[in-house]
């Protein structure tokens, strides 16, 4: 009876180590949002239990992974776009070799595209009615009086969104006119916020805020007709495709260097470019997926996308992001 009672327990051990789930764990920005049952497909296919990590907004998110590099906090990042992923591989949070891309209509160095989108200006429709105000039509209109204390904007040294925001204007206006245009702004109220969140859902004044503009999503008034419920027939925020104030930002995927799963890891990117998740993608995140021919849900009839983007190359990113952000950050905050 004893040694059956220990050979019983042997098979029950060995039936549910076989049966164990492997940990795989995924840091991501703190916008990331998919069903919850995103992952189910993934996790009984390779016997696997995906666990996000949310990390903070975006550029945060990859300077906490660039902290904590001699023990990766996960196995695979989401989240990284053209302002941050040369900075991951420059910093050695990535690993060396990744996994092969399906077929996109974009591309991210060093990762996989998985979405795209345009940072542009959005505005409060009702607001600007209600005050009899015309839209600016460029960005200097933003220093002049009548448009003081208007704007909410993401703070680029810890937003990535602030940041495509402010490469725009690099980009659109000339790097010294850009700090010049900064400047008059400081002067003309501009609010500065720790990231998009704050910006969109506390200052915007759709949002019970006091700023009726705010550095956002070209796909923002789309989100705001499907979580009307029925409420809007049009959206009730618009963009502002200004010279110098839109810019094209790719998200994607990468496995981490150090990963204590690089297999498991590689797998996971990779299943963020499947249907599963594509489709999912422009109603939860409210982007575009990567991924040719994934079809946009109906709401996104009141789409808007801008005709022109102001990015710089990677190459004048890296080579003067930092600089940038820093003067950035005298001019506007000290």
């Amino acid at each position: 009876m004893k040694s059956f009672s220990w050979a019983a327990l042997a098979a029950l051990l060995l039936a549910t180590a076989s049966h164990a789930q492997t940990e795989v764990r995924l840091a991501v920005h703190k916008s990331f949002s998919l069903p919850k049952d995103a992952f189910v497909a993934f996790e009984k296919a390779n016997q696997a239990k995906v666990s996000v990590i949310k990390v903070g907004s975006g550029n945060e998110m990859v300077n906490k992974l660039i902290v904590s590099r001699a023990q990766p906090i996960a196995d695979a990042v989401y989240g990284l776009d053209n302002t941050t992923a040369l900075k991951a591989k420059q910093a050695g949070i990535l690993a060396d070799k990744q996994p092969a891309s399906g077929n996109a209509v974009v591309s991210l160095n060093h990762a996989l595209a998985i979405d795209y989108g345009y940072i542009t200006l959005n505005y409060d429709k009702a607001w600007f009615a209600k005050h009899k105000l015309p839209l600016p039509q460029t960005l200097d209109d933003l220093t002049k009086p009548q448009y003081k204390n208007l704007l909410a904007m993401p703070n680029p040294g810890m937003s990535s969104t602030g940041l495509g925001f402010l490469f725009a204007n690099i980009q659109g206006m000339g790097e010294q006119k850009a700090f010049a245009w900064w400047a008059k702004m400081r002067a003309n109220g501009v609010k500065i916020t720790k990231d998009w969140s704050e910006a969109y859902y506390t200052e915007f004044s759709h949002n019970k805020g006091s700023r009726p503009l705010v550095v956002g999503y070209a796909t923002s008034p789309v989100a705001e007709v499907f979580y009307g419920k029925g409420k809007y027939n049009t959206p009730p925020t618009g963009n502002l495709f200004l010279a110098g104030g839109v810019f094209r930002q790719v998200e994607g995927a990468a496995v981490l260097k150090g990963a204590k799963q690089p297999v498991l890891a590689a797998k996971l990117v990779q299943y963020l470019q499947t249907p599963a998740v594509q489709k999912a993608i422009p109603s939860e995140m409210w982007v575009y997926p990567a991924v040719k021919g994934v079809a946009l849900p109906e709401v996104y009839q009141h789409d808007v996308a801008p005709k022109k983007a102001y990015n710089p190359s990677e190459t004048e990113i890296a080579q003067h992001q930092k600089r940038w952000v820093s003067q950035w950050i005298r001019v506007v905050l000290k």
